[in-house]
């Protein structure tokens, strides 16, 4: 029977808080890859051998990234080299740059097999090897962890709710990024990838010419005639809600200011009018940012890797880890999330959604969730971009 293992507000120092090109929390490899682990050292123990782990929810209350200057954009540094035979002990050893944070996160494992009777020692076995095992590269400073299993039915999941709040969990969004780029290649289409996925991560700000005179006098308009006046006024502030673009003027405001005598008391608002639908380069103007392509608490985030190059094997590259494993080079991959607040869970099925798994395809090693695979509309080699190469293939 599935089951779910709640290892509760797991207390990270120095995690890595770069993946890829994004920075501030770890990238979703780090998470499965702790599980992963746990499930290589469970096959070593005979007693919990008919035990399996498969998918990790992370849910993260609280973080604090290393940082400090303007904007908090530069990282906290400091000398901690790696030890190497041929550095000079009596020289100052380099700094090497990296960026480290601290943070306070739960996991949500799946767990499938028989635990019956061994569930106590079980879990102090959990409690055991989470406590010796880095996250994030970081180290876990619980002095005890708080670890549950719960079945996967109705009637648990008010109490695993409860114990996660106040939490968010970070959703897989690729089908996002899909449909946006998608959207763009029908009114653009040089749009690359790239571009829509930096609409979801960068900020972004836009240019309006000065308005003040024209919502004024629409406002005064409105109190004035009920009917023709807060039509006008509503037209107006619809408008304003989307970035600015000449273009997007409705046709009925520019017929109705076309439409006003341009006496003495009008001629400012005329002259304002004017330069808004036909600004240049002296035009004053407000800088607005740009909403993001849909609502959330959306971030970018480093989903896994793809393959750019054949795998060798272990004799013909110097240096590698071990002397049996096959070597690739890889680059990151990139797509976009969302920070859920777990109040947002209704079911059991929405949270075995929350779940992240490994995907596998040719030249891509992915983490996905569950949702995300099943789903017709975004397919593999459809959401996700790579720095591998200049085009940024899907995935």
């Amino acid at each position: 029977m599935s089951q779910f293992i709640l290892i509760n507000k797991l207390k990270v120092q120095n995690a890595n808080a770069i993946a890829g090109f994004t920075w501030g929390f770890p990238a979703i490899t780090h998470f499965l890859g702790y599980t992963h682990n746990l499930a290589r050292k469970l096959t070593k123990e005979s007693q919990f051998a008919d035990i399996n782990l498969s998918g990790c929810s992370v849910i993260a209350h609280s973080h604090h990234v290393h940082t400090y200057g303007k904007y908090e954009a530069e990282f906290t540094q400091s000398r901690n080299p790696p030890y190497l035979t041929s550095h000079d002990k009596s020289s100052t050893p380099p700094v090497i740059e990296e960026g480290k944070m601290n943070m306070i996160v739960s996991l949500l494992i799946r767990c499938d097999g028989n635990i019956g009777n061994i569930k106590d020692s079980f879990i102090d076995w959990l409690k055991k090897v989470c406590l010796i095992q880095h996250l994030a590269g970081g180290t876990v400073i619980n002095e005890d962890v708080s670890i549950d299993i719960f079945s996967a039915e109705p009637a648990k999941l008010r109490l695993i709710k409860r114990k996660l709040l106040p939490g968010f969990v970070l959703m897989d969004r690729s089908s996002f990024l899909k449909e946006h780029y998608e959207s763009l290649c029908e009114t653009r289409p040089e749009t690359e990838l790239l571009d829509a996925w930096l609409d979801f991560s960068a900020l972004k700000k836009s240019a309006r010419p000065k308005h003040d005179l024209i919502a004024t006098y629409l406002s005064r308009m409105a109190e004035e005639d009920v009917t023709i006046g807060s039509e006008l006024e509503h037209i107006w502030l619809k408008y304003l809600e989307q970035p600015y673009s000449s273009d997007a003027i409705p046709d009925i405001l520019i017929k109705y200011f076309a439409g006003l005598e341009p006496d003495k008391l009008n001629s400012k608002l005329l002259q304002q009018w004017l330069a808004y639908i036909e600004p240049n380069e002296e035009t004053d103007a407000d800088w607005e940012y740009m909403p993001k392509p849909r609502q959330g608490y959306l971030v970018p985030i480093m989903v896994g890797y793809k393959a750019i190059s054949p795998v060798y094997e272990q004799c013909k590259v110097k240096n590698t880890r071990d002397c049996e494993t096959p070597v690739c080079f890889v680059e990151a991959v990139h797509s976009v999330g969302e920070w859920m607040s777990v109040h947002r869970i209704k079911t059991v099925d929405e949270l075995e959604n929350c779940l992240w798994h490994y995907h596998y395809e040719k030249n891509w090693y992915l983490c996905k969730q569950l949702l995300n695979n099943q789903s017709e509309t975004c397919q593999p080699s459809e959401s996700g971009i790579s720095s591998a190469n200049t085009e940024l293939d899907f995935y």
